[in-house]
């Protein structure tokens, strides 16, 4: 892989150990991958945020590492609310540790608004035809899809190295070749809501690392494609999709000629469940300014009798106060920098709902707790009931 000088310095160790060590990581998956070089990035995102999922191990790795990012780069979502961790039911040695793990990210000039959402809290961080280094699955699928940018999944470390050096190497979906979809999906009936979060838990599993081309007959919003490319991302490891006459480049390719069919029976049969949920849980991804104000419409006037949370980026929260304090008048929590997902407090509950089919997919695995999806009006009613 071809490397210029002001690179090779820094892998020779000129800049310090800590960028020597970024430039190897970078340079080890470019070697892999066969990329020509390192290529410029606008932006990173970087995983291995939450004490649950890096622990001591990880906590000691990010707090030795010295030095400044060179592009805006945002964290994951923690694994807490880093201002109502109690109200959560988080322990104050997890706390500690989790704040310990903000502050050595804060340290290399890292954002520490921990979203899986970066492009509802920064209009510019992604563009289409933007290379960027991003390690969130949903992020990296939505940014990918629907901004038409360009990343390939990265892991903590690589986002984090490149975020340090301000490149990564040119492999994968950073090429043209690589961005073309393999099979077509037909998808029958029309779909709405947590139907497209159910798509993709089922999409996922068939096509797994491929790329996708979908033809619907119903056109969704951008929450709904994020929903979408999230599921499929849990479900499968799908990076990069593309919806006939809506996403960027879904005009750019040819129609692939392998095709499977999803029937309607199919996602209806994602919600079938005779479980009753002790949680209720919104916001994987985090929820938008949108979402936000159809679960306040959905809770106005009314109280829950079951917990419920609703997991945002603290951007968004600060933002629309309102929103919040009308969701929260109904006994909701809403919670910030941290989802039901990667957070222990999660664990304490015997069965959850969601309308994600991306917490669907994770929350029995991760949380070892048990998963019901279900559309959002029907989660507010299961909310709402004694």
């Amino acid at each position: 892989m071809y490397l210029t000088k002001e690179e090779e310095k820094i892998l020779n160790g000129e800049r310090g150990a800590t960028y020597q060590k970024a430039i190897e990581i970078l340079v080890a998956l470019g070697d892999i991958y066969d990329a020509d070089r390192l290529i410029s990035i606008k932006s990173a995102q970087i995983a291995g945020v939450s004490y649950k999922t890096i622990g001591d191990a990880g906590l000691e790795w990010i707090s030795d590492l010295k030095g400044k990012v060179a592009v805006p780069s945002i964290l994951n979502p923690a694994g807490m609310d880093l201002e109502c961790w109690r109200e959560m039911g988080i322990s104050e040695e997890f706390a500690k540790k989790q704040k310990e793990i903000i502050k050595a990210y804060k340290a290399l000039g890292v954002k520490i608004e921990c979203s899986c959402t970066p492009y509802n809290i920064y209009d510019n961080i992604a563009s289409f035809g933007d290379h960027i280094a991003w390690s969130e699955s949903s992020a990296i699928s939505y940014a990918n899809s629907v901004i038409g940018a360009r990343t390939n999944r990265e892991g903590g470390p690589g986002a984090l190295s490149a975020a340090l050096i301000g490149k990564t190497a040119n492999y994968g979906f950073h090429l043209d070749e690589n961005r073309k979809p393999d099979v077509l999906i037909k998808v029958e009936g029309e779909l709405r809501d947590s139907d497209y979060g159910a798509l993709g838990y089922i999409a996922g599993e068939i096509v797994g690392d491929k790329v996708p081309f979908f033809r619907l007959k119903s056109k969704p919003s951008k929450d709904e494609l994020r929903s979408l490319g999230a599921a499929m991302a849990a479900s499968g490891a799908v990076a990069l999709y593309h919806v006939e006459g809506v996403t960027p480049e879904a005009d750019r390719y040819e129609t692939p000629r392998d095709a499977i069919t999803i029937e309607e029976k199919q996602i209806k049969d994602v919600y079938k469940s005779d479980t009753s949920p002790d949680l209720i849980a919104f916001g994987c991804p985090h929820s938008s300014v949108d979402e936000l104000s159809r679960l306040a419409r959905l809770l106005d006037g009314k109280k829950v009798k079951k917990e419920v949370w609703v997991c945002t980026s603290r951007a968004i929260k600060d933002r629309n106060p309102e929103l919040v304090k009308r969701i929260e008048k109904s006994g909701a929590k809403v919670f910030c920098d941290t989802c039901m997902v990667v957070s222990p407090a999660s664990e304490r509950f015997k069965c959850m709902m969601v309308n994600s089919g991306k917490a669907h997919k994770y929350v029995p695995n991760l949380c070892k707790v048990k998963s019901i999806m279900a559309t959002t009006e029907k989660c507010i009613e299961e909310a709402l009931k004694d």
